[in-house]
């Protein structure tokens, strides 16, 4: 499988996951969240709003796999803002100590993915250079 399709197919991926991620969270609120289920009215409030914020994240996500060829600066993008999330993660671990294990793996996921979508993009900027250079097929 070439970088194109592998990338075109995890874009995919991370578009649906957080479409209904997003609207998992939209419809239980603090349900939705590990140990949060009784965190009242505010967190309830914050976590829907978050959800449907994710979820449009989402559909940025699904915009850009269905681009040809995949966009390489929507996915720097998309994929900076998913390491800042991993990074709030980390200022919120050290301020705050250890979450729910569930939300620690999420944060490993998030600290992995954005390097493996920019190792995958990279190569995007290069096609269209060479092919007007006139090198190649």
């Amino acid at each position: 499988m070439t970088r194109g399709k592998t990338l075109r197919g995890l874009a995919m991926a991370m578009g649906y996951a957080c479409v209904a991620i997003g609207l998992f969270h939209v419809l239980l609120g603090n349900a939705a969240i590990p140990g949060a289920s009784s965190a009242g009215p505010t967190i309830d409030s914050l976590g829907r709003f978050f959800g449907a914020i994710f979820a449009g994240y989402g559909l940025a996500w699904l915009w850009a796999a269905r681009q040809s060829p995949v966009p390489a600066t929507a996915v720097r993008w998309l994929s900076a803002v998913f390491l800042l999330g991993a990074i709030g993660r980390l200022l919120s671990l050290a301020a705050q100590g250890w979450p729910h294990w569930f939300q620690v793996a999420l944060t490993v996921i998030e600290l992995v993915l954005p390097p493996l979508f920019l190792w995958l993009a990279s190569d995007r900027d290069e096609a269209p250079s060479r092919r007007g250079a006139g090198v190649g097929p």
